[in-house]
């Protein structure tokens, strides 16, 4: 007797369960999602309180770069140039590409007010063919936080013999 009131006790707390997830209302796609462009960056890289107008601003000479037509296999790179136009050192936090074939590096030291600096981008067309659109994201203390270059090319596979 013991043993079946456990039972139904259990099977009871189970039902309960069930119902109580089934009435919670699901979240709606980006509901509570909280954009990196409205994400308030007080501090300057040295930890000190930001005036206004004197956070560090990326400055880039170009955000895309179109490397034209190369041959499949062949590894091209670029150097996207910047300027902090900004009051405060810029603090590059990371780098991404796309895929595993867009590899960028930069520098992990502070930008200074008025320097100028360069993400390089090497791209790997090994694989690839026709038109390739690739993206790097930028994750720094500016505001907005993220910054996206972009690169292309049209990559050529040569005929094989």
């Amino acid at each position: 007797m013991k043993t079946r009131s456990i039972i139904n006790i259990l099977f009871v707390m189970l039902i309960l369960t069930l119902t109580e997830s089934c009435n919670r209302e699901e979240k709606k796609e980006g509901e509570n999602n909280i954009s990196t462009d409205v994400i308030n960056v007080p501090s300057t890289a040295s930890g000190i309180t930001a005036e206004t107008g004197s956070a560090p601003i990326m400055t880039f000479k170009e955000e895309k770069h179109d490397f034209g037509k190369i041959t499949q296999g062949e590894k091209v790179s670029y150097s996207f140039i910047f300027t902090n136009t900004g009051g405060s050192d810029l603090v590059i936090s990371s780098a991404q590409g796309s895929c595993g074939c867009t590899v960028p590096s930069y520098s992990k030291q502070p930008v200074k007010a008025g320097q100028e600096s360069k993400i390089d981008v090497v791209f790997d067309s090994e694989g690839k063919s026709g038109l390739v659109e690739k993206t790097v994201t930028l994750v720094t203390n500016c505001n907005p936080s993220t910054k996206i270059l972009s690169i292309s090319s049209s990559i050529f596979v040569p005929e094989e013999k």
